[in-house]
């Protein structure tokens, strides 16, 4: 009898279709950065590194005790919190009420399954912006869909002609905005917004906006939801605004997220999700409850942020590098004028590990995404070794 070969069964299965994870690629420059004489100061992931608001921490223990299981809708509380959030900080209109949020069990979860779970398939496609955060590509391929990178400020200019392929608009069922960008920081505006959802609307296209860096504005005045009126009309048909408490709330950990809007499409959400049981556990849903009326430590943390891009803005600009968009969000995008691992391989033998931005899309090539999460003492050394390059 002739033996399986387990490996070659992984090749044809879904993995064995997928690119390679990215951050893989940079094993070599993090070991060559770890062994810079003062450390390494990682700079290439968004991961949080202050604390969790000791009201949510508090919250979180006075919840342990919780037996039984928890509903994928989330508590009563959780949802009003959810609804009185989406109001005051993503001008979301009054009707949007408790039949139009979800929990979710953080943000990369639904980015990588919306496709599945809004019913699209192998026949169908996603679109979403060129320069862009892997995982709305890893949505489409996950069931077979076809992947359209688009240049979504060309989009809101020029309709179909900022395709690809102008042809592909009927094939399009998804469409993912990312205001403020991961990772270039770019912000779209109100009328550029509404432009989009008004031709997406036209050929029944459902638009999910991810807006999870939305409290975290430097160089704009605002950062505007597709549940803003200017943007929607003030109807919520077929616009979906996904957002987490990772970034402004030090939450990554608690997987603590939401998406808001059209309640038909939050029903569609909320039967898919109960029949796969995915639910945020029950202490987690209270003390997100407690994160999202706490603007107060969402607005200190901000402030932490902003002293640290104070610091690590100049020295990359010192250092020969030019900051292109970053108006908003934990990311500095910057070029040093020639191929994006050649920064990354440069800045790593100063002990500083960044992100090149061919991650995020060929248009990323001669870029590299520098985070501003990490503690502040991180940060004053990456600035010094920057500017003694």
């Amino acid at each position: 009898m002739a033996v399986s070969d387990p490996q070659a069964t992984t090749r044809r299965g879904l993995a064995g279709r997928l690119p390679a994870f990215p951050w893989d690629a940079l094993a070599t420059a993090k070991k060559r950065a770890a062994g810079h004489p003062g450390g390494i100061v990682d700079l290439s992931v968004g991961t949080p590194v202050d604390a969790t608001p000791a009201s949510v921490q508090q919250a979180l223990i006075e919840a342990a005790n919780r037996p039984g299981y928890p509903t994928t809708v989330g508590t009563p509380a959780l949802r009003e919190a959810l609804v009185d959030f989406v109001g005051r900080h993503r001008a979301a209109p009054a009707h949007l009420g408790t039949d139009g949020v979800l929990p979710t069990v953080g943000s990369k979860e639904l980015v990588a399954h919306l496709p599945f779970q809004l019913g699209l398939g192998p026949e169908d496609a996603v679109a979403f912006p060129h320069i862009a955060y892997p995982t709305y590509d890893m949505g489409a391929r996950f069931i077979g869909a076809e992947s359209i990178a688009v240049d979504m400020a060309a989009l809101a200019a020029h309709g179909d002609a900022a395709l690809p392929d102008p042809s592909a608009a009927s094939r399009i069922r998804l469409l993912w905005l990312n205001s403020p960008s991961n990772p270039t920081g770019d912000v779209l505006d109100a009328a550029q917004m509404a432009a989009i959802v008004a031709w997406a609307r036209e050929r029944g296209i459902i638009v999910a906006s991810d807006e999870c860096y939305a409290l975290l504005p430097w160089t704009v005045d605002e950062v505007p939801s597709v549940l803003d009126p200017r943007v929607s009309g003030g109807v919520l048909d077929g616009v979906l605004c996904v957002y987490s408490l990772s970034k402004q709330s030090n939450l990554a950990g608690y997987r603590a997220a939401f998406v808001a809007g059209d309640p038909q499409l939050v029903g569609e959400l909320v039967a898919v999700r109960k029949q796969a049981g995915m639910m945020l556990p029950g202490p987690m849903q209270d003390a997100m409850t407690v994160a999202l009326g706490d603007d107060a430590a969402a607005a200190a943390q901000r402030e932490i942020y902003r002293g640290r891009r104070d610091v690590l803005e100049p020295a990359l600009r010192a250092a020969g590098g030019e900051i292109r968009g970053s108006q908003a969000g934990l990311y500095l995008w910057t070029t040093f004028a020639e191929p994006a691992m050649s920064t990354v391989d440069r800045l790593a033998d100063a002990g500083v590990l960044v992100a090149p931005g061919m991650f995020y899309g060929e248009g990323g090539d001669v870029f590299v995404r520098v985070a501003l999460t990490a503690t502040d003492e991180r940060i004053t050394t990456a600035a010094r070794r920057l500017e003694r390059l």
